[in-house]
């Protein structure tokens, strides 16, 4: 059901229960773009560009349990249905979490994760360009560190969000930059290494030329491929593209630091790479979402992965890119 006036538009997004919304927001706010995504009082909010218009989304829990309240804010109505499917995206509602919680608790380091949220699921992105930009700055560097880079990123070259837009805006006031402004733009004035800038600059204009480069098509292994032949993508921020943007529920960030040291033993010794995919293999086709019960886990002061070694470490410290 929805309610509308102009330019706005209310509705409340079904899912299949369980969810879980705190883990969910907590994840959004931890990475939350500044000026382009505000996440405050259990509310997500962001500016989105659809074609040069400018608008705002704002998310909350809906009052029911089995469904999230969505208000959109944008000029054109013709454009909502694909707004709310990107919405359903991010807060990837079209996933029955029952067959994956099933399949991922035949694992004893997995179990007791899914068992305390049963309802965690993976956030998507709204753009999987925008997704792209900030996996790469944030290779090798603390999300904090990140999100200081991103910031400056999009008061740089960003674009200010249409007057119209503003009302009920609080705290939003830029959209992110498109692929030409970032293909153009000389990166190295925000303060990365020229290498990276250079890299992020030429991935932007191979994105403007291909609108498809982003979008679900063909297997894991094919889209791994297409996304690692971009300039400076590697394995990890092509799989953490594919998780995020692509929806694959299999993708695996297998060299992310934080996964390394999630499955790390009571003395603190992380599993080599090759350990952790080989234990992984056990987890498809629901990698996406072990990764992710291992993050959240993690975030929490992961208790519960300390309590059993995991994996033997044969070969020193991993040293990642952080997720």
């Amino acid at each position: 059901m929805a309610r509308s006036d102009r330019a706005t538009v209310t509705l409340e997004l079904a899912f299949t229960p369980p969810y879980d919304w705190n883990s969910m927001i907590a994840f959004l706010a931890a990475r939350a773009i500044p000026t382009v995504e505000v996440v405050e009082d259990e509310r997500y909010r962001r500016t989105i560009d659809i074609e040069g218009r400018h608008g705002t989304i704002e998310v909350v829990p809906g009052g029911r349990g089995d469904a999230l309240t969505a208000t959109i804010r944008f000029p054109e109505a013709s454009a909502v249905p694909p707004i709310v499917g990107r919405i359903r995206r991010v807060f990837d509602l079209d996933t029955d979490v029952g067959p994956m919680s099933a399949h991922l608790s035949a694992d004893p380091v997995l179990a007791p994760l899914v068992a305390a949220r049963p309802g965690l699921r993976v956030p998507g992105a709204w753009d999987g360009f925008e997704l792209a930009v900030r996996a790469m700055l944030g290779q090798q560097i603390t999300l904090s560190g990140a999100r200081l880079l991103i910031g400056r990123l999009v008061e740089a070259h960003g674009e200010r969000l249409h007057a119209r837009s503003r009302g009920e805006a609080a705290g939003l006031s830029m959209v992110f930059p498109t692929t030409e402004r970032v293909a153009s733009a000389d990166l190295t004035r925000l303060g990365m290494p020229r290498a990276r800038a250079a890299a992020i600059s030429a991935m932007a204009a191979v994105a403007g030329g291909d609108p498809d480069l982003f979008r679900p098509d063909g297997s894991l292994d094919a889209a791994i491929a297409r996304l690692t032949a971009l300039p400076g993508v590697g394995d990890w921020t092509a799989h953490y593209v594919a998780m995020r943007a692509l929806r694959d529920p299999d993708a695996f960030p297998a060299a992310d630091v934080g996964l390394l040291r999630a499955m790390a033993g009571p003395d603190g010794l992380r599993p080599t790479l090759a350990a952790l995919l080989a234990r992984a293999e056990r987890w498809r086709p629901w990698r996406a979402y072990a990764a992710q019960h291992l993050w959240t886990e993690l975030a929490a002061g992961g208790a519960k992965l300390r309590e059993s070694r995991v994996l033997p470490n044969d070969a020193g410290d991993v040293r990642m890119p952080l997720s």
